[in-house]
């Protein structure tokens, strides 16, 4: 006589009660894991997009401002609020145009590749007394262009854009310049004592807090056109609910 113990025995029943106890445990302990953060539980682990925004109209003005690359590079760090350092490139193209790219140099190897670009300005000289500009993001920052904005012979800037205007103009970045390496070191330096100085604007460092400033925020800023050089203003398209935040000056 078989001593096979039935669906409805006691034997069977504490075995299946036993075995789902243990099942349960395990689920729980493997849920508690996942909770707590520990190794091998990638699903449970949150990605943040690191993209912060950037003030284009401060981006415009530094462009403008700039006495040459090293303090170009300077001042857009100053206005970047993420934790990467923004390389800089200018290249002359020729005797008319130049191009200033702004990337993440994420290989250090100081050239810019298409994946690494943040924005590039294009410049061209129109005559001797009229040149014309405009900026483009990249990337994450693809979806602003700004507009086609002038500059004439007597306008006050920084000497990287006067000089073009000087008699016997020749370019002085057919071997483009790009940070190197090294510099990144001083800019990040830099900007760490730019952020420590000036709390209100730096905020937690991912962000500028504050109400907009004198460029596409109050209405000042003109071209010599008589047009708003606010790059905030034109062509930029933010995903729904992103604040738009401008640098104070």
């Amino acid at each position: 006589m078989s001593t096979e113990p039935t669906a409805s025995s006691p034997r069977r029943s504490h075995f299946f009660t036993r075995s789902l106890v243990i099942a349960l445990a395990a689920s729980l302990s493997v849920a508690g894991a996942a909770c707590n953060g520990r190794p091998g539980q990638d699903r449970w682990v949150a990605t943040e997009n690191t993209n912060v925004e950037i003030d284009w109209d401060a981006i415009n003005k530094a462009y403008k401002d700039a006495e040459g690359p090293e303090d170009l590079e300077k001042r857009v760090n100053e206005i970047y609020t993420g934790d990467e350092i923004i390389s800089v490139s200018v290249a002359d193209v020729d005797d008319k145009s130049q191009v200033v790219t702004g990337f993440f140099d994420k290989n250090g190897d100081g050239k810019v590749t298409e994946d690494e670009k943040v924005f590039t300005i294009q410049r061209d000289i129109v005559n001797p007394e009229k040149a014309q500009y405009a900026i483009n993001g990249h990337g994450a920052y693809g979806s602003y262009h700004s507009p086609m904005w002038d500059i004439a012979a007597g306008m006050m800037m920084g000497s990287m854009m006067s000089r073009m205007f000087m008699p016997g103009y020749t370019p002085m970045y057919r071997t483009p310049y790009t940070t190197s390496p090294a510099a990144r070191g001083a800019i990040a330096s830099n900007r760490s004592s730019f952020r420590a100085a000036n709390p209100k604007a730096s905020g937690s460092g991912r962000s500028y807090g504050g109400k907009g400033g004198a460029f596409g925020g109050s209405g000042s800023g003109r071209s010599s056109g008589g047009g708003r050089v606010g790059g905030g203003r034109f062509g930029v398209r933010r995903p729904a609910g992103r604040k738009v935040v401008h640098l104070a000056v």
